[in-house]
């Protein structure tokens, strides 16, 4: 599949891949700041997602075929590749598969293991706005607040919003596909396979995502690895300390050996 993605600036390719309900300009200040310290930036939407084609078919193995299409249009070599919790998931499936192509793996705040499914309730109340009645951004943010209390949740939610006609709203993922396959977002990432390429997982401090009790399994699978935990962080590392985030990457990046 042909991905929608925003580039910028220019040097060693930089992928970053979103998480779940995300899309591309969730990365944009970030973006931009690893464009002018000399890379390609690419800020992918994933299908079902964003600006990229809806399908029904999603999967991991799919999310990574999408990025091996995209690495290949470009010509892209000697990538970094860097993914946010789903979007980590795809990274880590990406790279077990093609180390070849990648210069190193960036995984913020997701482990390789298996996670039970845990976005129901945002998932309800995704489904409880009706489009065909609905028809303002105030009116779908009353009925997100009936289920979802997290003002941060809601607005970043309300970002996916948009006129799929002159007079009816929608969200730009494929919620109908998402909703029904929503336990695919928790698979385990294979492990049959060590993928010696450096990666660096980072994980926030408040965040749960990432445990102590994790690392055997994700030394066991990128034995080439680090961990580096970001004080204060939520899950959403990356918007909540982007400061922190930034350096933590750049450090990485510019250590050529782990």
């Amino acid at each position: 599949m042909k991905l929608f993605y925003r580039k910028s600036g220019q040097g060693q390719p930089l992928i970053i891949l979103h998480g779940l309900f995300g899309q591309n300009d969730n990365w944009g200040t970030l973006g931009r700041q690893f464009a002018e310290q000399g890379f390609e930036v690419y800020l992918v939407d994933l299908r079902n997602h964003g600006l990229s084609p809806h399908s029904d078919v999603w999967n991991y193995q799919v999310m990574s075929d999408d990025i091996l299409e995209l690495i290949n249009d470009n010509n892209l070599q000697h990538v970094i590749l860097m993914g946010h919790s789903m979007g980590g998931k795809v990274a880590m499936q990406f790279a077990i598969q093609h180390p070849e192509l990648l210069d190193k793996l960036i995984v913020v705040d997701i482990a390789p293991k298996y996670y039970p499914p845990h976005n129901l309730d945002v998932l309800n109340a995704l489904n409880a706005v009706d489009f065909s009645i609905v028809k303002s951004r105030k009116e779908v943010e009353n009925i997100l607040s009936e289920t979802l209390s997290d003002f941060g949740t809601k607005q970043f939610l309300l970002k996916n919003i948009y006129w799929k006609e002159d007079t009816e709203l929608d969200w730009r993922f494929n919620l109908k596909v998402i909703t029904p396959l929503i336990e695919n977002v928790g698979e385990a990432t294979p492990n049959d396979t060590p993928c010696a390429t450096p990666t660096l997982f980072i994980r926030g401090e408040k965040s749960n995502y990432i445990l102590d009790e994790d690392l055997n399994l994700i030394h066991d699978i990128f034995p080439n690895s680090q961990l580096e935990t970001i004080a204060g962080a939520p899950h959403w590392v990356h918007a909540e300390k982007p400061k922190e985030f930034f350096e933590c990457v750049m450090g990485f990046i510019k250590n050529a050996n782990l």
